[in-house]
Order: structure tokens, then sequence, then C-alpha cells
């Protein structure tokens, strides 16, 4: 694991931007797709934005990106709360990835057929390759749950499915998600995380005891690299440990 800590959220875009995309470059040196899992929340729509423009736009050879999320919830597309709509409103709409190649989680049919449709698509993609996705982005909630990998919830400890749905009761609404089981086969997973409301979840993640049914973000241990790009007021408690 390694940790990267930056002085504010811009910074740590910034960086976040210029890592994607030399793995990117450097990956399509070696294959001839690059496969990729977005995040929903606050902390992606600034790094979209700079993957957007220059340089990155001229750098990345964005045809041959194969673009995922790693949860969604199951609102319409054209609801703000939909992570596929942010995506496409702050990246995807200014960057010539083929739509063909873009796996939306689909909101309009029943969450259960949408993580069934996504499960097939995760096995043709990644039932013959030995790792799955070369790069999973993930954030982390103020209380330490990344996906959809909630406190508590069974789909925590899920080892079977690579996709699975559920209702949660606290935000009274189905969420979609994949699991730890397909994500830790991942060639790269980074995670970002920025403000102070993240300092003891990400403090209790990487120093406390093992405990993912109170810290879910425990459970992301993939067979590849780990980075955390965080900036200085989410790392503020690690000082202390």
């Amino acid at each position: 694991m390694e940790l990267h800590v930056f002085k504010d959220g811009e910074a740590l875009s910034n960086a976040a931007a210029k890592f994607i995309a030399g793995h990117i470059v450097a990956t399509l040196e070696t294959t001839s797709r690059y496969t990729i899992a977005l995040s929903g929340g606050s902390t992606p729509k600034r790094l979209h934005q700079i993957l957007a423009q220059s340089p990155y736009k001229e750098q990345i050879d964005w045809s041959k990106l194969h673009i995922f999320w790693g949860d969604e919830r199951a609102v319409a597309f054209e609801d703000d709360r939909n992570n596929a709509k942010m995506a496409y409103d702050t990246l995807l709409n200014f960057v010539p990835v083929p739509a063909s190649q873009i796996h939306v989680m689909r909101t309009d049919i029943t969450p259960e057929q949408s993580a069934v449709e996504y499960e097939k698509i995760l096995h043709r993609y990644f039932d013959n390759t030995a790792t799955s996705f070369d790069l999973v982005l993930l954030g982390m909630g103020d209380d330490g749950h990344t996906l959809s990998l909630f406190p508590g919830m069974p789909v925590v400890h899920e080892e079977k499915l690579w996709a699975t749905s559920f209702f949660l009761k606290a935000q009274d609404m189905y969420r979609i998600t994949l699991t730890k089981t397909i994500v830790n086969r991942s060639a790269c997973v980074a995670f970002l995380t920025a403000g102070t409301a993240k300092a003891h979840a990400l403090k209790e993640v990487l120093k406390g005891a093992y405990n993912p049914d109170v810290y879910p973000s425990q459970v992301i241990k993939p067979t590849g690299e780990l980075h955390w790009f965080v900036d200085e007021a989410a790392a503020a408690a690690l000082k202390d440990a």
C-alpha cells in the first residue's frame, strides 16, 4: 500500500490525474485495451474535469478505454445523484470513448436485473484474465464505506458474486455495487479521499484493528497495487496513529 498526501483537494486531483494517465499509457504499451471502474461521490468530479482537458485529453488513447462503475444508486439517469450521469457531465461527454465500451449500471430495469446483467458483462471481460480491472477508482465515505459496501451490511462479506444489489434502509433506496471479490482481483486500486470529515475513518481503515463490519474499506486488498491519494485534512489523524 502506498499513501500519497497532498496539500488540498486540488493538488490531490491533479496528482491523481497524472498517475491515471501514466498508468493508462504504460498499460496500453503491452495490451490493446484498458479497463477502468469509475467512482461516484464528490472528489472524482474535479479529477474528471482535469482528465478531460489538455494535456491528458490528448495523451490518453480514449478509444481503447472500457469504462465501468464501482456502484450506482438506483435512480434515473437524469437524477443528479446518478453516478453515471456525473461521469458523463464531467468527463465522458468530452472524450472519445466508444459508446459500446461504456458499461453503465442500468437503472431503467430492476436493481436485481441490473446486477445480474452487470455480472454477465464482467464475466465476459474477466473470466479468462489473470487480473480483473486495470484500475478501480474508489472513494471512502465519512463512515468508512466504499463502493456500496456499508457498515454492518452482508454485502461487505460477499464472496461469490461480482455484482449485486440490495435495499439500503438508511437511504431509502436500492444500490447496485461491485463486490470485493472482483475489485480485489484488480491490477491497481486507487482511493481518493479528501476532507476533515474523513480523518477518523481513514485512521481506522489504515491503522486500526481489522473490523470491516465497522469500516468496510478494509476489505479492499487487491492482488495488485493499492494507492491512497489523500489531502492533509483527511490525513490529519494519521500523525497520531
